[in-house]
């Protein structure tokens, strides 16, 4: 997702290809950027609105800074009603020298900059380990995603970044000599958040790959039932503090221990002959498709898909015969039920037939394996969930971090207590200064300090899976959603930090390597309704540490 919160539009729902390389770049890059030459990794009607905030350099920054060009307005023609351009106004970003001209130049963007709402800002110096600046740095505030750091933190520390996690497949009788189980077979899951088209390329992949290694185990028919295993977790699919207007858009797909593609169907609708071909990806036989879509002449066409009360797929309208595929997403409702169909189809296709009923179940513990599907590496789970901003994924390592042993359920509630305790007896911070509801930062019941942040973030730069939680980080100016932010400013290719966004939120966390040499980390949150000029502030903010040096 390109944004943590887009508009709710369950039908579109574009996929991000993996891109294994680039992590590694990314993080070498990261490691890079934190070492500056010479130096190690040390340590009523409300008034008018002001118009939105640019970045500007201003006369502190004198010959180092370059100069921002303006890139001419792109002009559009509309036979309804024109608007008129509102000017943008600009905030500077600034060269401090010394503790005080910094402490006064963040006071003075924060305290003029927004019309409305209010900051929470802390930033310390990691190297020194000093406290820069501070302003409600205690108070409980909403993070939006750079929840996300916790859930990272957590997760990496319990697993550690090389982890993989495995999606079996078990049977409860014997494998006979015609490749016949006289029994039933387990797909039990392991709170697996990697099973998608981003990370396989092909939304049908996972369970392909997995139907694949049973059908070479030498199963050939299953008389008994498949049985899908999510227990792993609780039932729990919505977390608290979900706004309802959330639930339809794929940000805010379901939580369950066994998903597949981020618990989203695509809705594939192409011409086939004479008529039109309507599939679902992945493949899933837990799903009735009901089409009524007719071929016509031409290309394109228009399609409505609405999910039914039986859990089944209603897909209307019209498609060209010289058309390509149309593709929609809907959230997937039952994200175990689904993933067990996919399997049941994966298996039908490598030859393998299932006798019985796909129903949910606990796996035996004498059962025996047949076959397993292992994750990609942690380490590149937690680079794509926090560039891209994926909630789905960091649901599922919340979750999975609060599982100290197999025998444990994953729940909101024992992965908060997981996480205070992490926060207690590793951070050594105060365990109260953060309650949340989940692991992404969409409940608008999480809250958290932005002392907090600090305390993890300076926790994280020094541990031992320190590059790769500094690796999975956007960098300012250069990639994903930091790609248009602090460009042709001295953060560009400098801060890396996780962003924020929720209608209410605006916030970004992470570390920049001020001009002399001191890596900082920081925390802006920001509350209220005034999230362009927020974000305006934010980004000069982290250009002005960027350009800090000490007197």
């Amino acid at each position: 997702m390109e944004r943590e919160l887009p508009p709710p539009d369950a039908m579109h729902h574009p996929i991000r290809r993996a891109r294994p390389l680039r992590v590694a770049l990314h993080a070498a890059l990261t490691i890079a950027l934190l070492a500056p030459a010479g130096r190690g990794l040390g340590a009523s009607p409300a008034p008018p609105a002001p118009a939105p905030f640019a970045l500007q350099a201003s006369s502190r920054t004198k010959a180092r800074a370059k100069t921002q060009t303006k890139r001419p307005a792109r002009r559009t023609t509309r036979r309804t009603r024109s608007r008129a351009a509102t000017p943008v106004a600009s905030i500077a970003w600034t060269s401090p020298n010394g503790l005080p001209a910094l402490t006064s130049d963040l006071s003075g963007m924060i305290s003029t900059k927004i019309r409305s709402g209010r900051f929470g800002v802390m930033v310390a110096s990691l190297t020194r380990g000093d406290t820069l600046f501070a302003q409600n740095a205690g108070e409980m505030m909403q993070p939006a995603s750079t929840m996300k750091l916790f859930s990272t933190a957590v997760a990496l520390d319990r697993f550690g970044p090389e982890h993989s996690f495995s999606t079996d497949v078990l049977r409860d009788a014997p494998l006979g000599g015609d490749g016949t189980i006289t029994g039933s077979i387990y797909l039990r899951a392991d709170g697996d958040p990697s099973m998608s088209a981003r990370f396989y390329h092909d939304p049908n992949l996972p369970m392909a790959t997995l139907a694949r290694s049973v059908a070479a185990a030498g199963v050939k028919r299953v008389t008994g039932d498949l049985v899908f295993d999510a227990t792993a977790f609780d039932d729990r699919r919505i977390p608290d503090g979900w706004k309802s207007t959330y639930l339809g858009a794929a940000y805010a797909a379901r939580v369950s221990a066994l998903s597949l593609n981020e618990n989203i169907v695509w809705v594939v609708v192409q011409p086939a002959g004479k008529q039109a071909a309507v599939t679902l990806e992945p493949a899933s036989t837990t799903i009735p498709v009901r089409s009524k879509v007719r071929l016509v002449g031409g290309r394109g066409g228009r399609i409505i898909a609405r999910r039914a009360a039986d859990g089944g797929i209603d897909v209307s309208g019209s498609i060209g015969s010289s058309s390509g595929p149309l593709r929609y997403s809907l959230v997937v409702d039952d994200p175990a039920l689904f993933t067990a169909g996919a399997l049941r189809a994966a298996l039908q296709a490598a030859g393998v037939t299932v006798d019985g009923a796909i129903k949910a179940g606990k796996t035996p513990a004498n059962a025996e394996k047949v076959a397993s599907l292992a994750s990609p590496p942690l380490s590149r789970i937690v680079s794509e969930m926090n560039r891209e901003s994926i909630n789905i994924v960091a649901e599922l390592l919340f979750r999975d971090a609060a599982r100290a042993s197999a025998a444990d359920v994953g729940t909101a509630e024992t992965g908060l207590a997981n996480l205070r305790d992490f926060m207690q007896k590793k951070v050594e911070a105060d365990p109260q200064q953060i309650r949340v509801s989940d692991g992404s930062g969409l409940s608008t019941l999480d809250f958290m300090t932005p002392r907090a942040m600090i305390h993890l973030l300076g926790y994280a730069h020094k541990g031992p899976w320190s590059s790769a939680f500094h690796g999975s980080l956007p960098v300012a100016g250069e990639s994903e959603l930091l790609r248009r932010r602090m460009r042709a400013t001295p953060a560009q290719g400098n801060l890396h930090a996780k962003t924020g966004t929720t209608n209410d939120v605006v916030s970004l966390a992470g570390y920049v390597t001020a001009r002399n040499g001191e890596i900082l980390a920081f925390s802006f949150i920001y509350n209220g309704s005034d999230r362009w000029n927020a974000k305006a502030t934010i980004d000069a903010m982290g250009a002005t540490l960027a350009n800090f040096v000490r007197e």
